[in-house]
């Protein structure tokens, strides 16, 4: 279906950025990331002659990359588009679709370093380079953004990467996770780290870190259920060095800063996986139109059709909230709250759809011919990344 011609309150150059977006997503994603999720070593995902350079590329190529800076449009339509533009990645694939999003995520930072030659390398218009956002580490992952809680200032609870000022530089320790998502591929870092390193996550700091240079190394490839075509892995840091100027956030603003950060990705991560949603809905019911059983197409069957309009209904509710907490950090401050609702419940109704895409396949839905199981395992993935959904419901809940 071509959602330019559904969705209200759209400019034509608001359809036609749409309409790109979809044939993006259809064209170049959906195959990619099929073809990447087959690909028994991740490290195959990430070699060179791999498909994923390709969707990069033809991403930047394309001109959605930055669509906040558009002009033209008025704050309400521009975040709507934006989160219809998420929505249309997340259905052609939720990994690439989120290599996409974090690939760009050090630029803001980048810019507060005041540094031009910095900023020019990897973030100019012709500029190549892939970023990611460091924060989860070995002994620590969703409690990293668990701003609310008590041990987040704890100076018992002990980082895995700790920046330590040294003068005009500060020099940097450690290392994060394996879920670093672009982990494996990027140029440069948003790192989130302790500062000093003797009070808690609470005194953290912000800080762009290129990665081709002396003391980083990478880990392997993480393999992993779903999203596979997200390459994901650790990044060590030994005796790194940075001017002082490039931690851009210090600990009196390292927690607001976490808070900030987190409604943003959340709400990304809500319009993203309502694509998915809305990718098991359509496989499913373009199947139950074909498939005949009984004499008849399984849509005939009122208890198919039951179970389609129950699906149909989780992701236009899905999509409602997520759009609404799009607008609302776009036009207003963002409250996190909001945020965690749309990523928590866009998140569930994803999987919950792919499984019912399951069963409305049957066997069908259990073989590799068919995505459904494939969307299965990504929308799984999305309950656990960018915090995991039980801590960040304690965290909203914390913020009502």
């Amino acid at each position: 279906m071509d959602r330019s011609e559904v969705e209200p309150g759209l400019s034509p150059e608001g359809r036609e950025i749409l309409r790109t977006a979809h044939r993006f997503a259809r064209d170049v994603m959906r195959p990619a990331g099929l073809e990447l999720d087959r690909l028994a070593d991740p490290a195959e995902v990430i070699a060179p002659g791999s498909v994923l350079w390709d969707v990069h590329d033809t991403y930047r190529r394309i001109g959605i990359r930055e669509l906040s800076e558009l002009e033209g449009f008025e704050p309400t339509e521009l975040a709507q588009l934006t989160a219809m533009v998420n929505e249309e990645l997340g259905w052609g694939d939720s990994g690439l679709a989120i290599s996409l999003s974090v690939a760009n995520f050090p630029r803001f930072f980048a810019a507060l370093t005041g540094d031009e030659e910095l900023t020019d390398r990897y973030f100019s218009s012709d500029s190549t380079a892939i970023g990611c956002w460091a924060i989860t580490e070995p002994d620590h992952g969703s409690d990293t953004l668990g701003f609310t809680e008590a041990a987040f200032d704890d100076p018992g609870v002990k980082a895995n990467c700790v920046a330590r000022r040294q003068g005009d530089d500060y020099v940097i320790n450690g290392t994060k996770a394996a879920w670093v998502s672009n982990g494996t591929i990027a140029d440069v870092a948003a790192l989130f780290c302790t500062i000093d390193g003797d009070a808690g996550f609470a005194k953290g700091g912000v800080c762009i870190v290129p990665l081709d240079g002396p003391g980083v190394s990478r880990g392997r490839p993480l393999d992993k259920l779903g999203q596979r075509a997200l390459p994901q892995g650790e990044i060590h840091f030994d005796e790194v060095r940075i001017p002082a100027r490039w931690m851009v956030i210090e600990p009196d603003l390292y927690t607001f800063t976490v808070e900030s950060v987190l409604a943003m990705a959340n709400a990304h991560m809500g319009t993203a996986f309502v694509g998915v949603a809305r990718a098991g809905y359509e496989l499913a019911l373009d199947y139950a139109r074909e498939r005949r059983q009984g004499g008849v197409a399984l849509i005939e069957h009122p208890a198919v059709r039951s179970r389609l309009f129950k699906m149909f209904t989780k992701v236009e509710a899905a999509r409602s909230l997520a759009r609404r907490v799009a607008v609302m950090g776009a036009v207003g401050t963002p409250e996190v709250r909001y945020s965690i609702a749309s990523k928590t419940f866009c998140t569930a109704t994803a999987f919950e759809v792919a499984s019912e895409a399951i069963q409305i396949l049957g066997g069908n839905g259990l073989a590799r011919e068919y995505p459904a199981e494939k969307l299965f395992r990504d929308a799984r993935a999305s309950m656990i990344e960018d915090g995991c959904n039980e801590m960040l419901s304690i965290v909203g809940g914390a913020r009502l």
